[in-house]
């Protein structure tokens, strides 16, 4: 009888270990954090989506196991951000990445204690959402696709490129709050390299083909949008009005390079968007949001298009063509 127990005791202790080596991995990962994306104009299918994903993945989360996302596409409206914000902290998210100031805005008015990841913000220690860049202060934290000069660059390179141009027709929308910081810088700069800017308003795509319509080649020498979610979202209106008016773009977002627009000089936003990712990662492993320095963009990309310059009729200065990033031939 003795025998048998101690067989049965050790079959047991064996059975027990075996069934501890194999809950032990489903322990570990039985907590998926939810994380809700809340983009104006980026959606779940752009190279932007994909590279946050893939950085995700490079940390070692695996959607489904680790992580699930609920992405909400704004396709370049503000309207529904507000909702769109309350409907992911209703499902219970444990973070809120956001792309726009808006976004980022609407998710620190409505909670201050669900962890906020700016992924691409114009302003935030002016539009309120840190206190500093070093030391953000609150719940939220993140990128910012502020840089110091870069209106003054984006007018040198135009006046490089186009030195007979000097009436720049600028396309902003009012309610962006990084706007009327942008416009300032870019009036400054338009000063002192003696060009003359004029700036058209609008808020929604039909206001833009207004005020493209109020545009000519005998009033204007090149269209500059200002470097938006919305303004990024009409990409298509104002490349087809300018190809019918033959005026050529200045566009700060480098996909619309590709697709008509003569040269873009932007903030990679893929980058910042795999950044973003990072953030993820050290606040699901206990990083406070409050003491994450704000980053700031370290990859530009110049992009020039010698299709668009040779339907124009422009010649591209050898001087411009070596700065570029990318030549579309």
């Amino acid at each position: 009888m003795n025998r048998a127990v101690q067989l049965l005791l050790l079959a047991l202790g064996a059975l027990v270990g075996w069934v501890t080596l194999v809950a032990e991995p489903r322990a570990e990962t039985s907590a998926v954090h939810h994380i809700g994306v809340v983009a104006v104009s980026v959606s779940q299918q752009s190279d932007e989506a994909e590279a946050f994903r893939r950085s995700l993945r490079d940390l070692g989360y695996v959607e489904g196991r680790d992580i699930s996302m609920t992405w909400w596409h704004g396709h370049g409206s503000y309207e529904h951000v507000a909702e769109a914000v309350d409907d992911l902290l209703k499902q219970k998210v444990d973070l809120l990445v956001v792309e726009s100031t808006p976004a980022a805005l609407a998710a620190k008015h409505a909670t201050s204690s669900i962890p906020i990841v700016m992924a691409v913000v114009g302003d935030p220690v002016g539009s309120g959402l840190v206190e500093s860049l070093a030391r953000p202060g609150g719940n939220v934290t993140g990128l910012t696709n502020q840089s110091p000069d870069i209106a003054t660059k984006r007018l040198r390179l135009l006046q490089e490129t186009l030195p007979k141009a000097t009436r720049v027709t600028v396309l902003f929308d009012p309610d962006t709050p990084y706007t009327a910081r942008y416009v300032t810088e870019l009036e400054a700069a338009a000063r002192i390299m003696k060009l003359k800017p004029t700036f058209m308003s609008a808020r929604a795509t039909e206001q833009v083909r207004t005020a493209l319509s109020r545009v000519s080649p005998a009033s204007a020498d090149v269209l500059m949008p200002v470097d938006d979610a919305f303004m990024t979202s009409q990409g298509g209106v104002i490349l087809q009005f300018a190809a019918k008016a033959r005026l050529p773009v200045i566009y700060a977002y480098t996909p619309l390079a590709r697709h008509g627009v003569l040269l873009s000089y932007a903030v990679d936003h893929n980058d910042l968007f795999r950044r973003a990712a990072g953030y993820v990662d050290k606040i699901f492993k206990g990083a406070s949001p409050a003491t994450l320095p704000v980053e700031q963009p370290t990859k530009f990309a110049l992009v020039v298009n010698l299709r668009t310059a040779k339907t124009l009729g422009l010649e591209i200065p050898y001087s411009v063509l070596l700065q570029a990033d990318e030549v579309i031939r």
